[in-house]
């Protein structure tokens, strides 16, 4: 249980009325569709301009979600304060008190009753005057707390990716169309799309300047992350949450976590999603106990509608090459997004985004542009291409993982999760969804074998090809039979 609970606060009534539940927004709000941008009348805005103090609460105190909160804090939107935290551990918690204590002084207005620690601490942040809620736990609880922060009325900003399975992701989908229902704002930190030279690029791209896309590439090339050593006393849930990155019903595998980042630009280019995925990966080199059971490689074709296609590269291995990049190639040119530059067909630069300061500064652009547009009264809704593409990676694990050749519907359909009921975990001594076998080690992806558990799969029917012959072998026996 978390502690402490229900912590009372004073509310501010017109403020609270408009960034809790959005109720002031115009009438017709109301009937746009789940991922448009209803804006609040001038008058309205008026409420969340200004100096008007926007209240923020920090579900998960890891590294990402520290830098989250103090970026928020950095917005020059309005003034932000932290004023409730929650996570599972007390050391994570201190930590980022203290960074963002460091960067922000009296903006930081959490104490020991603001201040919550258990796997129920979401709850209690959720029922603080927080305006808005940042979600940076490990993904595979974000389906569970983004419901409970549209259901509490909350604004919200959440980490990807936003889930680690198919019916996660159903989930999130589900409750970003609930979250346009009760104007509420919702952003996803993918920030490649809140950089200039990515949005000017990616402009240029979709105007045609390298003709038609014939296919792109996209690579998360790196060393690894990483690792912490089980330590004496620690419960198997302690453990595995403490190192959420090695287990897929926590972290969804590096693809998910982060070459979702790569796979989400393609997207945004294309302005669609892959429809068919297969590939390839394994565990060469990070194969012990204290590597979970994530693969240190994967490959990925994807093919969209209109036959594009998507070579997807992702590593976790020492002492090789890094690569983070997207690139794309045309009937005209061709481009490297990641670095805002676009060639002829005889390598001329023909297109350079000219950087300015903080022009790759997407991890706080994201931040300035969230606060503007809630100090303007606009109610962004990023829920559904921040769900499609972290269901383009799931997609992608599932094709490594099971060596099948998959389709979309069939993935994002599929009812195989890899956590159920993560809200009857109680505390740390609960046990673990996730089991290790006698050596300690955990289940690993075998493609070719268990494909079944990996997704809702079956074999493909036999080919037209193949039923014909079978028809025939029939007729001809019916034939011999007769004579």
């Amino acid at each position: 249980m978390a502690h402490p609970l229900n912590h009372d606060s004073e509310k501010t009534e017109s403020r609270r009325d408009f960034l809790k539940t959005g109720t002031t927004v115009a009438a017709t709000a109301a009937t746009v569709s789940a991922l448009a941008t209803p804006k609040l009348s001038l008058a309205k805005s008026a409420h969340v301009a200004g100096s008007d103090t926007v209240k923020i609460g920090l579900v998960g105190c890891g590294g990402r979600g520290a830098g989250a909160a103090i970026q928020a804090m950095n917005t020059t939107s309005g003034n932000v304060e932290l004023v409730a935290v929650g996570d599972v551990f007390a050391d994570r918690m201190e930590s980022t008190l203290e960074q963002a204590k460091t960067e922000h002084g009296e903006k930081v207005r959490v104490n020991e009753d603001t201040s919550y620690i258990g796997l129920d601490a979401y709850k209690s942040v959720m029922d603080s005057d927080a305006d808005l809620v940042i979600l940076a736990t490990p993904p595979g609880f974000r389906p569970m707390h983004f419901e409970a922060a549209v259901e509490a009325g909350k604004h919200v900003f959440m980490e990807k990716p936003v889930a680690v399975d198919a019916p996660g992701i159903r989930r999130v989908l589900e409750n970003g169309k609930k979250a346009t229902e009760k104007n509420l704002l919702v952003q996803v930190g993918l920030q490649r799309r809140h950089e200039r030279a990515y949005r000017e690029t990616i402009e240029q791209l979709q105007d045609g300047i390298i003709g038609d896309l014939l296919y792109s590439r996209v690579y998360w090339n790196s060393n690894g992350v990483w690792e912490r050593p089980r330590k004496p006393g620690d419960t198997e849930l302690t453990y595995q949450m403490r190192n959420w990155y090695y287990f897929n019903w926590l972290c969804g595998d590096h693809i998910v976590e982060q070459h979702i980042h790569n796979l989400d630009v393609i997207n945004w280019l294309m302005d669609d999603y892959p429809k068919t995925a297969q590939g390839m990966g394994g565990r060469l080199l990070r194969n012990g106990p204290d590597h979970g059971q994530i693969f240190d490689h994967h490959f990925v074709e994807y093919t969209y509608a209109n036959g594009h296609k998507m070579f997807s590269q992702c590593r976790h291995m020492p002492q090789t090459s890094k690569n983070v990049s997207e690139h794309v190639v045309g009937t005209k040119g061709s481009a490297d997004i990641s670095s805002g530059t676009i060639y002829s067909p005889d390598g001329k630069e023909i297109f350079k985004c000219v950087e300015g300061p903080g022009q790759r500064l997407g991890h706080q652009q994201e931040h300035h542009d969230l606060f503007a547009n809630l100090a303007q009264g606009v109610l962004s809704n990023e829920a559904e291409y921040g769900a499609k593409s972290t269901m383009t990676a799931i997609f992608g694990r599932l094709a490594t993982y099971s060596g099948i050749e998959l389709d979309w519907d069939s993935a994002i359909n599929s009812n195989v999760t890899l956590a159920e009921n993560l809200a009857e975990l109680e505390s740390l001594e609960s046990e673990a969804p996730l089991k290790s076998d006698e050596n300690g080690k955990y289940p690993v992806a075998r493609p070719g074998v268990g494909a079944k558990e990996i997704v809702d799969w079956q074999p493909k029917k036999s080919s037209a090809r193949k039923k014909k012959r079978k028809k025939k072998e029939s007729n001809d026996s019916k034939k011999a039979k007769e004579l």
